[in-house]
């Protein structure tokens, strides 16, 4: 019999029970706070524990009452150490009870031993009840068993340089990529523990220790530790365990180019690679890897000094930046893997996609330092750029003769400005500027940003847009190959730009093209910057004049309204429609100067001017004109009536937001000069359009 008071534990593990050393409570749990500091009796075998408290304990879980196990609980073991707590392993290696699990139990099997547990509770009458649980327990997916926390000698390293290591990221020596790394970076050092780089495995670099042959191996007093091991190896045995992962690969920076051989380091130019400008990795491994490379660098890459200055840690630190990518994840968020099945072969994405198309659909997924939710229909937008890219390259090389491309002032010098319209500067302009923004997404490590740009410029303005308004040009003699100049031109950046991403395919392009010599990869052509190529077609006498680019958005936007008033007629595959338009003189000759241009792009026979409005056709208010749809068969007065009607619905509300804006105090004292001004002129604008749609609506028929 058990006489006296009892406390009452909840456990999902009672084959432990006989390693328990102690019975915790939390301090601040009233139930049981005059118990602390009392002993009680173990039930087998048979001893005294001590009844501690600790802010560990879960007071919610259970009775709130813990048996503490140091041997066989990582929480345990902690709270053991706190409390000095004995430490008994009741388990052999192979997942059997020893002999400190007492009687009846030695030999057993865990889980046998986990039922006789129960029953000798039962016997003792201790045994209050059995409930089902859901238990978060770790399992071995080789062995596929649940994996069981035990003591054993395992090798420790302490890291060095934890200040400095600090210090090189506070202090910008080395920068994050999203930024915002940097806090989980700096929390993790802050609380750093000891470093356990012994792992039990047949492969990996062996713990250069020795021990003499038939000694105490936990003597450190007999230990034996070099690279090269003591000269007489037949009087000492190896240490079998080996270095964690991490630990044989944190000295990879300047570990791959000879160190610690001076001659070798030398030979392999580690002083110019190292440090190296940016490391591309995951954010799931800143502890594993990118935290202790920082650490080795300022270790081992010179005088082992303790303190390190600024400039000495800059010459440590084995790279500038570090880009964080995102985890590709499935569509239902999950992360890939060969276990749940879940993840596509990239061999198989590559045969249906190609590699290039592979690779970008990828990076117009991935935004900086966030998890990518795989798409097939994303990889798909790579796949249908390359061809794009393939099949633009080819109507070049059957529009005209090729000339001479192998660098950029060859094709420059094949442009005359005499022969621009405004959308030949408008696509020069819209080049330079792309340019620039890929230049910035690369600076910013804005890598899906940069792929935006790319796709945005190459497939819409210069595809979509220009290609189609210079078919017309391809025909006047007189203009062609200043035409052709300026689409050599376009190609040979978008095949610089996008040569990153899509390897395979630039390279082929650019010698199909001719660019560059024929024994020069377009990898070695050093690609020009913003301002670079806005100097040389200065010096060509081409200059990017913004009205100019400004003519074009409005054409633009005069060729969408004219295919949106087709497609709300059902004639959008019509390629005879007639339209007019009426618009102020100045507005009226460019339209005209690109009357031919506008009737391609919209799929019309007769763009034509007004001097007033012509009644009853469907209309849109647009910036440059407004332009009239002309209907042999009649116009729906109903459905025309309700378009403009929410037009005029939009337009008020637009109105009516500005001058809010506008008659706000704070607003138009605090906001620069320029927003006010901006707000101004957009509230003008709306306000003209919104006359001009009353004024349609007034001149239709009723219905």
């Amino acid at each position: 019999e058990y006489p006296g008071e009892y406390l009452e534990v909840s456990t999902t593990r009672p084959e432990t029970l006989m390693g328990d050393t102690g019975v915790a409570v939390h301090p601040d749990d009233t139930r049981y706070a005059h118990y602390v500091g009392m002993r009680c009796w173990r039930p087998f075998p048979r001893a005294e524990i001590p009844i501690i408290a600790d802010r560990a304990v879960d007071r919610e879980f259970g009775t709130g009452v813990l048996k503490v196990t140091p041997a066989h609980d990582k929480l345990d073991f902690e709270i053991g150490k706190r409390h000095g707590l004995s430490v008994i392993e009741v388990f052999n290696p192979d997942g059997t009870l020893n002999e400190f699990a007492g009687q009846g139990f030695v030999g057993m099997d865990r889980f046998v031993a986990r039922e006789r547990a129960v029953e000798k509770l039962q016997e003792l009458g201790l045994f209050v009840e059995q409930e089902s649980y859901e238990n978060n327990v770790g399992f071995s997916e080789r062995a596929n068993v649940p994996v069981e926390p035990r003591i054993s000698d395992q090798w420790w390293l302490r890291y060095p340089k934890i200040e400095e290591a600090k210090r090189a990221v506070t202090e910008k020596l080395i920068r994050f990529w999203p930024q915002r790394w940097e806090k989980v970076y700096l929390h993790w050092l802050d609380n750093i523990q000891d470093w356990c780089v012994s792992r039990q495995l047949w492969w990996g670099h062996r713990i250069p220790v020795w021990y003499p042959k038939g000694s105490d191996r936990l003597d450190p007093a007999t230990f034996h530790v070099s690279v090269d091991g003591p000269s007489d190896p037949e009087n000492w045995d190896q240490e079998e365990d080996v270095l964690d992962t991490w630990a044989s690969s944190w000295l990879w920076p300047f570990a791959t180019m000879g160190w610690p051989d001076e001659a070798k380091m030398e030979e392999n130019d580690l002083e110019f690679f190292y440090p190296t400008s940016d490391l591309v990795t995951a954010p799931d491994i800143i502890f594993f890897w990118v935290a202790r490379m920082i650490v080795a660098g300022l270790e081992f890459r010179g005088a082992p000094i303790e303190e390190l200055d600024d400039e000495e840690i800059g010459r440590r630190i084995p790279f500038r930046n570090v880009y964080f990518t995102g985890l590709i994840r499935d569509a239902q968020g999950r992360k890939m893997s060969k276990s749940l099945g879940n993840s596509p072969d990239p061999l198989d994405l590559i045969e249906r996609y190609g590699a290039d198309g592979l690779r970008f659909g990828i990076m117009s997924i991935a935004p900086t330092g966030q998890d990518i939710l795989f798409s097939h229909c994303r990889v798909k937008i790579g796949r249908n750029l390359c061809n794009k890219l393939w099949n633009v390259s080819r109507f070049r090389q059957v529009s005209g003769p090729m000339f001479d491309n192998s660098d950029l002032h060859s094709i420059l010098e094949r442009m005359d400005p005499v022969k621009f319209d405004a959308f030949d500067y408008w696509i020069v302009a819209r080049l330079c500027g792309a340019v620039g923004d890929v230049a910035r997404s690369f600076e910013e490590y804005e890598m899906n940003q940069f792929t935006q740009v790319i796709y945005g410029f190459f497939w819409s303005d210069f595809c979509d847009w220009y290609i189609e308004a210079s078919k017309t040009k391809l025909q006047d003699a007189t203009r062609r190959d200043n035409v052709l100049a300026i689409q050599d031109l376009v190609i040979r950046q978008v095949l610089l730009l996008l040569h990153p991403i899509t390897p395979h395919i630039t390279e082929e392009l650019w010698h199909m093209l001719a660019y560059g010599n024929a024994d020069e990869l377009i990898q070695e052509v050093v690609i020009e910057t913003n301002e670079q190529l806005v100097q040389a077609l200065d010096e060509q006498g081409i200059s990017l004049d913004p009205v100019t680019v400004d003519q074009v958005g409005m054409l633009a936007e005069f060729v969408r309204g004219a295919r949106s008033l087709k497609a709300a007629h059902n004639l959008a595959g019509r390629r005879d429609a007639t339209f007019y338009f009426v618009a102020e003189k100045a507005n009226r000759h460019l339209i005209d100067s690109h009357r031919e241009t506008i009737k391609r792009l919209v799929g019309a026979s007769v763009v034509d001017a007004r001097e007033e409005a012509v009644e009853g056709a469907p209309a849109e208010v647009l910036e440059l004109a407004t332009i009239y749809l002309d209907l042999s068969r009649g116009v729906d007065v109903t459905a025309e009536r309700e378009r403009l009607s929410r037009e005029l619905e939009i337009s008020n509300k637009g109105v009516e937001a500005g001058e809010a804006k506008l008659g706000n105090p704070n607003f138009v004292s605090r906001a620069p000069i320029e927003v006010v001004e901006g707000v101004r002129n957009q509230v003008a604008a709306r306000k003209v359009k919104r006359d001009e749609i009353e004024r349609l609506l007034a001149a239709l028929p009723d219905a």
